[in-house]
């Protein structure tokens, strides 16, 4: 439907941010308090935090761009939420490749904004120098 629409428009704009390296337009997305987790990574809390982190992420690496495979969308009591399953390959900082890389995020919305975002990935092979 049409709701599907602007969400799978809302997660591919996203995506284009990240894919970018902009943090600030990624930290924009979030509720003031909104919490971002990366995989095992202790939750980051508020806008800035959220800014800084993945800034310092961002500068750890050469560049990403993320293929979406699917976008699902259901509700929690805050509100929307939205799955997203896609490939990542990475760019490391020596400009070499990672192969495609499965990564599932989970977005909790409360409005148009982020409440909650967790990312599962094993990214250990971008920082792994090919044999």
């Amino acid at each position: 439907g049409e709701a599907m629409t602007s969400t799978r428009y809302y997660v591919a704009d996203l995506f284009d941010a990240v894919d970018a390296l902009d943090a600030t337009a990624f930290a924009e997305r979030f509720t003031e308090d909104g919490t971002f987790r990366f995989g095992n990574a202790p939750a980051v809390v508020g806008r800035q935090q959220i800014e800084e982190s993945v800034a310092g992420f961002f500068s750890a690496i050469g560049g990403l761009k993320h293929e979406i495979v699917g976008v699902w969308s259901g509700a929690w009591e805050g509100g929307a939420v939205t799955s997203v399953e896609t490939t990542v390959t990475y760019r490391r900082k020596d400009a070499t490749l990672t192969d495609a890389i499965p990564v599932t995020s989970t977005l909790r919305m409360r409005g148009d904004l982020i409440a909650d975002f967790r990312v599962f990935a094993d990214i250990s092979p971008v920082f792994t120098t090919a044999a």
